[in-house]
């Protein structure tokens, strides 16, 4: 691979000054080179970098719709080489059955997007349908999905090590117990073969073990029943059970199981876990263009509007996602797809040139289509026809990483944390839904005083502490340190994070005072 350096160094690429220029004759395209011509100017498109050059029509767009497309492109699914079924990463996603976009630029045939792609071509309605594509909801139909628009496979990675100890003990794997009457393992064992690691293909739901692990309890040095003397083999060593479950709330298939060593010369199992995932509503999506959205609806195909052709779009998209994100790219985008699906071409739409859309119209129109795009739609509901023409055509969609199954999390009680004695945070440690800052500002403008305090203190970190009513500082198991006496001690309920606030405060030489008054006065 040949960078820009190189051929700065062959001499391919020259830097003109302002003199040079003078005496140069330079065509800023090919179609400009004639007997005359000295140089050529350089492409406009290299200006932008890979995720900017694989956006069609890009200057047809608001600025920043290109800035969220180059974010949003590192984050869709799609293959990461042809050695991926081979590979072991610790998360991966590819999507089942990517498709070349119909709309590419020089720069995708340059990078070889089209052999590796990350998303796939969905037919578009742009129209309302109901009142859940608000808000960039998109409405996805359920036959699509049947046949496989969007579908995933969500690949995760589990290690085991086995070590050696200092003391001439190891770490072992065990056979699964079996129950003595009818010889069947316990539900956590049932994943396991013979040899307590499980095999491929076994589907394994949350908390079963992966691998049946046990260390010994004492692994360093000195003396004790627990140390390998000499004579004495790694058997004969106690052992406890240190088993490496699986954590999920959907049931995994182990893809493929891999043992190998590491750089320490410890013996490592590796699990290959895979998911087949549908789109479901909340999953995200997002079009070349910054256009993202999640599913709002997954409708049955015969509820779905239908044209002329009797063309069921994959996708609806709701209209009031263009006037105030000026994605022109996108529109184009739409017509050129779906006249390069006419012509049985790809269209171009590179960066500062591209197909033209009045040459795109005059391709429609010579294959029977209205020239602004625009068809004739029959109601799914009732078989009327729509009020309005309905613009669709194909656009390149990806799906982005993020899906609702990995987000989706509620709590009624769980652990705290250990210095606030709150509720903890994410959906890994069984956390809290957090009221926020802006969450308290609404319930104080409702004057929900009841809900403030329940939110805020007694589903969150209730405490009881004793407050001295001389002098205001806090009291312990009711004396105060400050007065030396037990005569005015009063229990009142804060919340912790406030009682950790004062003694943090009092170990700067802050003293924060309490002033307490009876509720009734």
């Amino acid at each position: 691979m040949r960078n820009f350096q190189d051929f700065l160094n062959d001499g391919l690429i020259e830097y003109l000054d302002v003199n040079e220029e003078n005496d140069s004759m330079v065509a800023l395209n090919e179609k400009e080179v004639n007997r005359n011509t000295t140089h050529l100017e350089i492409a406009d498109f290299t200006l932008l970098g890979v995720c900017a050059a694989l956006v069609p029509y890009p200057h047809h767009n608001q600025s920043p719709r290109n800035t969220y497309q180059c974010a949003m492109g590192k984050q869709a699914m799609g293959t990461i080489g042809y050695n991926q079924q081979k590979r072991m990463d610790t998360l991966m996603y590819n999507v089942v059955y990517p498709h070349a976009p119909l709309v590419k630029s020089h720069a995708l045939d340059l990078i070889n997007f089209d052999k590796l792609p990350a998303g796939q071509n969905a037919t578009v309605a742009v129209m309302s349908y109901s009142g859940y594509d608000i808000e960039d909801a998109l409405i996805l139909n359920k036959a699509s999905i049947d046949r496989g628009y969007g579908r995933c496979l969500v690949y995760r990675n589990s290690k085991c090590i086995l070590k050696h100890y200092a003391n001439q003990t190891s770490d072992r794997i065990m056979p699964p117990i079996l129950d003595s009457e009818t010889l069947a393992p316990p539900y956590r064992h049932q994943p396991l073969d013979t040899d307590g690691i499980a095999a491929p293909g076994e589907i394994v739901k949350d908390r079963q073990i992966l691998v049946n692990k046990t260390m010994p309890v004492v692994s360093g040095g000195g003396s004790g029943p627990s140390i390998a003397t000499p004579g004495q083999s790694n058997a004969e060593v106690e052992h406890k059970e240190v088993p490496v479950p699986y954590k999920g709330s959907v049931d995994s298939c182990i893809e493929k199981v891999m043992l190998t060593c590491n750089s320490e010369d410890s013996f490592l199992i590796k699990h290959l876990l895979r998911q087949t995932r549908r789109p479901e509503i909340g999953d995200k999506f997002s079009s070349r263009h910054g256009q993202k959205g999640v599913t709002g609806l997954i409708v049955e195909q015969e509820d779905m509007p239908f044209n002329d052709y009797g063309i069921c779009p994959d996708m609806i998209m709701n209209p009031h996602g263009f006037p105030s994100r000026m994605t022109v790219g996108k529109l184009i985008e739409l017509i050129a797809g779906k006249a390069g699906l006419m012509e049985g071409k790809f269209n171009y739409g590179t960066a500062f040139g591209g197909a033209k859309v009045e040459d795109i119209s005059e391709e429609l129109i010579k294959h029977g289509f209205n020239f602004q795009g625009k068809d004739f739609f029959y109601s799914g509901l009732n078989g009327e026809p729509l009020e309005a023409y309905i613009y669709s055509g194909p656009v390149y969609y990806q799906k982005l990483k993020h899906m609702v199954q990995d987000k989706m999390h509620a709590r009624s009680r769980g652990p705290r944390a250990v210095l606030t004695r709150q509720p903890t945070e994410g959906k890994s440690r069984e956390g809290g839904l957090r009221v926020g800052e802006m969450e308290r500002d609404c319930l104080i403008s409702y004057g929900a005083s009841m809900l403030l305090i329940e939110r805020l203190m007694v589903s969150s970190d209730a405490f009881d502490v004793d407050v001295c009513n001389l002098c205001g500082r806090l009291a312990y198991s009711g004396w105060c340190h400050g007065c030396k006496s037990s005569v005015s001690v009063s229990t009142i309920r804060i919340p912790y994070a406030c009682k950790l606030l004062f003694q943090e405060l009092q170990s700067m030489n802050v003293v924060p005072r309490l002033t307490l008054k009876n509720y009734c006065d």
